[in-house]
C-alpha cells in the first residue's frame, strides 16, 4: 500500500535473521532461484539498517532432479526426506547429497540411492576395519611398510581438507 514494489517476504527474512542471528551471520544459505531479488533485497534492507555487512559467505544450492526431471509437486514426483527414509537410512541420504558439489545440479534416482548406499556402506565397512586393527594389533614398532601407509593417510586428510577450503567441495573430499 505505501508504495509499487514487494518488500513483505524480504524485511521477513530480514529481520528474522536480525532477531536470532544478529546483525551479522557468518553463512547464509538457500536455493540458487533466490539470489534475485531475495537475498539481493535481504542484503539491502539488512546492511542499510544495521550498517554491518549482513552475511560474511554465501551458498546458493543447485536443485535436486528426479530421474532427470525437475522435481515438482504438479509433476507428481516430489519425496519428502519422511518418505525416502523408509526405504534408506538416512546417512546413505546425506552421503548422496554429499557426493556432488552443493552448486551442481544433483538428480535422484534409484539406481544412484543404491550406489551411494554401497558407497557409504564400504566406508563404514573400512572404519569398522580399522577401529578392529587398532583395539588388536601389536604393540610395537611399524613396519616400512606400515610407515609408508600412515604417511599415505596423512596425505589424504590434507587432500580433505583442501577440497573442503575449496567452496565446501565434498564430492572431492569424499
Amino acid at each position: 500500500p505505501w508504495c509499487n514494489g514487494r518488500p513483505g517476504w524480504h524485511i521477513e527474512c530480514s529481520v528474522m535473521s536480525k532477531k536470532y542471528l544478529g546483525e551479522e551471520i557468518d553463512i547464509h544459505a538457500g536455493g540458487e532461484d533466490l539470489v534475485f531479488p531475495h537475498h539481493e533485497n535481504e542484503i539491502a534492507q539488512s546492511e542499510a539498517a544495521n550498517g554491518k555487512t549482513f552475511a560474511r559467505y554465501w551458498m546458493h544450492n543447485a536443485f535436486l532432479n528426479i530421474d532427470n526431471k525437475k522435481m515438482s509437486k504438479s509433476a507428481g514426483n516430489f519425496f519428502t526426506v519422511r518418505d525416502i527414509s523408509e526405504k534408506y537410512d538416512l546417512q546413505v541420504l546425506r552421503f548422496f547429497m554429499l557426493s556432488a558439489h552443493y552448486r551442481s545440479p544433483l538428480n535422484f534416482s534409484a539406481d544412484l540411492m543404491e550406489a551411494a548406499k554401497n558407497g557409504y556402506d564400504r566406508i563404514v565397512t573400512a572404519v569398522s576395519n580399522i577401529n578392529f586393527l587398532l583395539e588388536n594389533g601389536k604393540d610395537g614398532d611399524m613396519t616400512a611398510e606400515e610407515v609408508a601407509l600412515a604417511k599415505e593417510a596423512e596425505g589424504f586428510v590434507t587432500k580433505f581438507d583442501e577440497a573442503m577450503d575449496d567452496d565446501f567441495n565434498t564430492a572431492n573430499a569424499i
